[in-house]
């Protein structure tokens, strides 16, 4: 391999290389097209971004993915909290830990299913922020 040659994989970078994708010599993704990528000044552009810069679909796909991983944390704590029930109904010995185990399961889904909701509401926003943004507005009837 030649002395200046140099491969770029997936997983391995050099602590060199981890800035270059924002440095002022990277290269300008998608400069001239319309479709989106990275102008000029390196600020994202493209169909769901306004003249600020913001990229209201991609913070709304963030929102939405986040929102999943709540529901999801909240379903693994509540399937633990069950868990701790059945092992405190059978273990007679260790009953007191895994009704304890069973609460801090119990109350861990309702975080997780607190953050989700919340993360549900931040995206219901970041989707009227984009309408508003874009001169759609949302008339009410009542």
């Amino acid at each position: 391999m030649a002395e200046g040659e140099q491969h770029h994989h997936l997983f391995h970078h050099k602590k060199d290389d981890e800035d270059a994708a924002y440095s002022e010599t990277a290269p300008n993704y998608g400069s001239g097209v319309t479709g989106g990528g990275y102008n000029e000044t390196n600020q994202v552009t493209g169909m769901g971004s306004d003249l600020g810069g913001t990229d209201y679909r991609k913070e709304e796909k963030h929102h939405k993915h986040l929102e999943e991983l709540g529901e999801l944390g909240a379903t693994a704590a509540g399937a633990y909290a069950l868990h701790e029930k059945h092992r405190a109904e059978n273990d007679p010995d260790h009953a007191r830990r895994h009704r304890m185990e069973e609460e801090i399961g119990a109350a861990a889904a309702v975080g997780g299913g607190g953050y989700a909701f919340h993360e549900h509401h931040e995206k219901k926003e970041t989707e009227r922020e984009e309408e508003e943004a874009h001169g759609r507005k949302h008339h009410h009837l009542f």
